[in-house]
């Protein structure tokens, strides 16, 4: 059986990996939301803060809600725990923590998106240059991934791996989602009108689902199939359902090499039952943002459960 410590070690490892490109992702939806706004653009980079967790430890330091000031707590500060270079930072010490554990693809692939991240967020970035730099952030991340998935093990090591990076996905796609319903629409007017279509759209384009959803829906920018495909449609990457399938399984496996189910099992289950059965009209009949904050309230306590009963600390 794998060591509590390893599986702890691995398990952050990938999730501070997915937080740094999920952190970028969701600076992304909100300087694209905010190109649609020809007043102020502050709102929607409050609801990128809301969304991050953290609008109260920026407005603790900073007074100017605009892209420059918010892209330097999201993706430089240090004291920000989340931030990208906090993620990339903490992520690699987890790898260097289970070393041992990792192939060396998978180590250099992670020290080098460290030194590069490193130098290309050392100092403040210039708003023309946010989007290079946003896109610099996926593709380590993805050359991160890309490595791991070509090289390790399928075992133990993987699934506590997978475990880590879904429940962090999950988390963050709920949360980008979620950004859409603190934007506050000019008036009732507005929807389903041009500006509301390219803030959904933008959504799209912040996971990389733009191309994707057009395939299935034919570019037609309805909020209940938006919402639809990135809640329900399992086989969307970065959909709620795909990530806890993927969860689900990778929990399977560790039932069978260890012999035991544990109260993270049932949790999953639920939560995997709720997306297979329901309908995204009953989602948005109860409230779509009450069912993502439900949602991110089990994602961490089902976080809190793996760690217990796979006795991380």
């Amino acid at each position: 059986m794998l060591l509590g410590r390893t599986a702890n070690g691995l398990y952050w490892m990938n999730r501070y990996i997915e937080r740094a490109e999920n952190m970028a992702r969701l600076v992304d939806a909100g300087l694209r939301m905010a190109l649609t706004r020809t007043a102020s653009s502050a709102e929607e980079w409050t609801s990128v803060l809301l969304s991050a967790g953290c609008e109260t430890e920026f407005r603790n330091r900073y007074d100017d809600l605009s892209a420059g000031p918010v892209a330097d707590f999201l993706l430089r500060d240090k004291s920000n725990p989340s931030s990208v270079m906090s993620s990339i930072e903490t992520a690699r010490s987890n790898a260097r923590m289970v070393r041992t554990a990792l192939t060396r693809e998978t180590w250099e692939s992670i020290n080098e998106a460290w030194m590069s991240l490193k130098r290309m967020l050392a100092d403040p970035i210039d708003e023309r240059e946010l989007p290079k730099v946003l896109d610099a952030i996926k593709r380590e991340t993805a050359l991160i991934r890309g490595a791991f998935y070509g090289t390790m093990l399928r075992n133990e090591i993987f699934d506590f791996s997978q475990i880590g990076t879904f429940i962090e996905r999950a988390d963050n796609t709920a949360r980008i989602l979620d950004v859409k319903y603190y934007v506050l629409l000019p008036s009732i007017s507005w929807v389903g009108s041009s500006l509301d279509n390219y803030q959904w759209e933008s959504i799209l384009r912040s996971v990389s689902a733009h191309r994707s959803y057009r395939w299935v829906y034919e570019a037609d920018y309805r909020p209940t199939n938006i919402a639809d495909y990135l809640i329900l449609d399992g086989r969307m990457p970065r959909s709620l359902a795909f990530c806890y399938r993927n969860i689900s399984q990778s929990l399977n496996y560790l039932d069978e090499a260890y012999g035991m189910r544990h109260v993270c099992h049932k949790t999953v289950a639920e939560t995997l039952a709720k997306l297979k059965v329901g309908s995204i009209k009953e989602i948005f009949d109860s409230g779509l943002h009450e069912f993502l904050m439900d949602f991110i309230r089990d994602n961490y306590r089902l976080g809190d459960e793996v760690a217990e009963h796979y006795r991380f600390h």
